[in-house]
């Protein structure tokens, strides 16, 4: 059986978050472990609030699911603060395929990484993950650059690739004018996936996009053919979501689309 897991916080809107990846890995055939960090009180417009889980609950449900499941891949996404991110890194296993969404600041404003738990993240975790996916704001935290062009994503893309991950995946969804594009930057050099780019927003995508390529490098994907599969997929489940700005339709490779009701 195929596993992977998500260390993230809970979106009570289910359109993000834990409820999000697992509908992910749903869709791509591969079985969900979750680790929740935090629980929000969220909806597709807002965070109205956030409670932490201690750090000790967090090494506790790591050590449960790692005990007993054969884990292809790992996910991060919101980790909240520094603790947190200290108690991953000491149980996380040695040699594990990570990807790190580093979830800082929600859609609508909301802060979801405290700013001491930057540093930890970027000297902890990052130096372990086999693949990186920050969006431009947190790539220009990140790579402490303003990413403004494409040819500033390949640079901040480079500069997190310093911290030691071993691919960077910087989303252009953040730019604007033109195709969205999304770069893709490893110690082989670039690699650039263009697409439509929608006039709609909608709730969840980061999350969906690096679950996906959470499961594809679970089912044995080598990071660059997951980016492309990761990019199709999500690319899907944002045309499905109709004009926005609800959550993605998360459409498994068969066609099916699992809605909300």
């Amino acid at each position: 059986m195929i596993a992977a897991c998500s260390v993230a916080g809970s979106d009570s809107g289910g359109g993000a978050g834990i409820q999000a990846d697992l509908k992910t890995f749903t869709a791509l055939e591969v079985f969900g472990l979750t680790v929740i960090t935090a629980v929000t009180a969220q909806n597709t417009r807002e965070v109205r609030g956030t409670w932490m889980l201690p750090p000790e609950a967090v090494r506790a449900q790591m050590e449960a699911v790692a005990d007993d499941f054969f884990i292809g891949a790992w996910k991060t996404g919101m980790l909240g603060n520094a603790a947190n991110v200290r108690a991953v890194a000491e149980v996380l296993p040695e040699g594990a395929a990570l990807v790190i969404d580093p979830v800082m600041v929600s859609t609508s404003g909301h802060r979801l990484l405290a700013e001491d738990a930057v540093r930890d993240l970027a000297e902890l975790l990052i130096p372990r993950a086999a693949v990186v996916t920050p969006n431009i704001p947190e790539a220009e935290v990140l790579s402490r650059m303003r990413v403004e062009t494409v040819e500033d994503m390949a640079e901040a893309g480079r500069r997190v690739l310093d911290l030691g991950a071993r691919a960077v995946v910087v989303k252009g969804g953040h730019l604007s004018g033109g195709e969205a594009v999304d770069l893709l930057v490893d110690r082989d050099g670039e690699m650039r996936l263009s697409g439509e780019r929608y006039p709609y927003s909608v709730h969840g995508s980061g999350c969906c996009f690096s679950a996906a390529l959470t499961a594809y490098l679970a089912r044995g994907m080598p990071a660059r053919r997951a980016f492309a599969a990761a990019r199709e997929f999500i690319d899907t489940a944002i045309r499905e979501a109709a004009g926005g700005p609800g959550p993605v339709r998360i459409v498994n490779p068969g066609g099916t689309i699992l809605r909300r009701r």
